[in-house]
């Protein structure tokens, strides 16, 4: 095939020890000096496009080399994807796309070229009903403009169906249905399908994505990118990938398009640019026949994501927001770590690392206890750095990995939808125990001049000084019938005089804190200081009237994780 023009590109390819993906986990190559040729395409006017003109183009159904394609312009769609931006429809031919039954999600930013070499456009679109090797394509000559979205289902008229249905197996009624963007095949590496499904609702969790295995895959080189071959946009790498497989449709010097249609639609962007390596093309009779494929970690950063595809740039990778978790198992540890692009999936990748690497340590789930800390480390808005560090300790009858979860990313994500604040990265450390006893609070004393009363009865009463301390003790009972008494104080404020209410002696589990209110880092460092351990006592007392007080003491943490609550009425003189 010749090209109208032709660039190189010299490329330092980074270093990496080991990068995952969709179904495995990618070797990138030894740090080196590459020169890639480029093929700096040139765009085929739309308006020279005539029906039945032969086209052919590249695409990979296997590994990284692409495989030609032949076939015929079956006419375009004027406005067809968007007002100024018109659709071209193509027929495709080649035996995998025979096999399968038609093109395939993943196959998007497959070039189109005419036969005197130009570029016409990327395959962008499939036909909305189902398999088929009718292709909408995106203009060459349009795939750097930025323009407005597209519908999800693009019509078509009465006469372009019958033209697409003339001399194939698809009706003119399904054609009708028009076009609709081809899927990016988007998965989670590094946690299986299983623990996927356990998510509870979420806002950062809501989002389609699929699952894949831990099969290894041979080195992928960022010279495999080029036009025709795969190309992935990765919003994060390391035990945890998350990123989605497409096709570049032109290399240029530093600079590759691809795709033909956007992959989040967000304008500019940050996420890794990444080689990939396709493993089969999975036949689906229903929806898409849909690309499996390993994804490398980046070798550039994606910098634009519109409407006629994405674009990015070789050489320097995104920063990232690093997340790392080490947990300990009894004789068995690990430390692992993933690497966050796209900083939307910072909460993400903290909630699927912390899942991925308790699964790999304790080779199972189920019941037990964990003492987990963590630290958040960021910058304000004015560009002073923060640091949160909280623990605390979870105890579950099923599944200790999910009781102990959520409080980290529930952080991560609330911390980034502060306007102006930037998070560095994220670190968890986590010591887990089959014995998940607890403790229950069984009883309550109070200390009345130098003898202890113990309350018998929600109706009993506690006679408190104003503008002293408060000594309690609670008993607390483990599953045996063992009991041992835990001190617990609360100063009274002067201001109490006078007043009454009520008091409540409890086990931390009781309480909770309010981490999705926090609207400003400021106020998130409020919650952590006032942050309540699972494996506390508390003592919170509430008075009512002109001088109402609220106030509340803990106990040092205990060995296991306390439930139950007694309360009871206080009177302040």
């Amino acid at each position: 095939m010749a090209t109208s023009k032709r660039g190189t590109r010299s490329l330092l390819v980074l270093a990496a020890a080991a990068a995952t993906a969709l179904v495995g986990i990618v070797s990138a190559p030894t740090p080196a000096q590459s020169v890639v040729v480029g093929d700096c395409a040139t765009p085929f006017p739309v308006a020279d496009l005539v029906a039945d003109q032969a086209v052919h183009g590249l695409t990979v159904s296997k590994g990284t080399t692409p495989d030609a394609f032949t076939g015929t312009v079956l006419g375009v769609l004027k406005d067809g994807i968007a007002p100024g931006l018109d659709m071209i429809m193509v027929r495709l031919s080649n035996p995998e796309i025979d096999r399968v039954g038609g093109i395939w999600a993943g196959m998007s930013g497959s070039p189109v070229y005419a036969e005197n070499g130009q570029l016409i456009g990327a395959v962008a679109y499939g036909l909305a009903f189902g398999p088929s090797p009718v292709a909408g394509v995106t203009p060459f000559e349009d795939m750097n403009d930025y323009l407005p979205p597209a519908p999800v289902t693009l019509k078509i008229s009465p006469g372009a169906a019958a033209k697409i249905a003339a001399g194939s197996e698809v009706t003119k009624a399904q054609a009708s249905q028009g076009f609709e963007q081809l899927p990016v095949p988007t998965g989670v590496a590094g946690i299986r399908a299983e623990r996927l499904s356990k998510t509870r609702n979420r806002p950062y969790l809501d989002r389609a994505a699929g699952t894949a295995g831990t099969t290894s895959a041979a080195a992928v080189g960022v010279d495999t990118v080029v036009a025709g071959g795969n190309l992935a946009l990765t919003m994060s790498y390391g035990d945890i990938t998350i990123g989605g497989v497409g096709t570049a449709t032109s290399v240029c010097d530093d600079t590759v398009v691809g795709f033909g249609h956007p992959a989040t639609f967000r304008g500019k962007i940050t996420a890794g640019l990444s080689p990939a390596d396709a493993v089969y093309i999975q036949e689906d009779p229903t929806l898409y026949p849909f690309k499996v494929a390993n994804i490398a970690e980046p070798v550039g950063t994606i910098t634009d994501d519109h409407l006629t595809g994405i674009t990015g740039n070789f050489g320097a990778v995104p920063d990232t927001f690093d997340v790392t978790s080490a947990v300990t198992y009894g004789t068995r540890s690990r430390t692992g770590s993933s690497h966050v692009a796209m900083q939307d999936y910072n909460p993400d990748v903290t909630f699927y690392e912390f899942v991925a690497n308790h699964d790999r340590v304790m080779d199972g789930y189920g019941p037990g206890s964990e003492e987990t800390s963590w630290t958040i480390n960021g910058k304000k808005p004015n560009g002073t750095p923060f640091s949160l560090q909280v623990s605390d300790r979870y105890a579950s009858d099923y599944d200790i990995t999910f009781s102990a979860v959520w409080n980290i990313p529930d952080m991560v994500y609330v911390l980034g939808r502060m306007k102006g604040v930037t998070l560095d990265d994220v670190s968890m450390t986590s010591d887990i125990s089959d014995d998940n006893s607890t403790f229950k609070v069984t009883a309550v004393e109070y200390k009345s001049g130098t003898k202890w009363v113990k309350l018998t009865g929600s109706k009993s009463a506690v006679l408190a000084k104003a503008g002293k301390t408060l000594k309690l003790r609670a008993t607390l009972a483990d599953s045996t019938g063992a009991t041992h008494t835990v001190p617990v104080s609360v100063a009274i404020p002067a201001k109490a005089k006078g007043t009454d209410g009520t008091i409540s002696v409890m086990g931390g589990t009781r309480v909770y804190d309010d981490f999705w209110g926090a609207k400003t880092v400021a106020a998130m460092q409020k919650v952590v200081a006032g942050h309540v351990r699972n494996d506390e006592v508390v003592a919170m007392i509430d008075t009512y009237g002109k001088n109402r007080v609220s106030t509340q003491e803990t106990s040092a943490p205990q060995s296991h994780v306390v439930e139950g609550r007694k309360r009871f009425s206080i009177v302040v003189y």
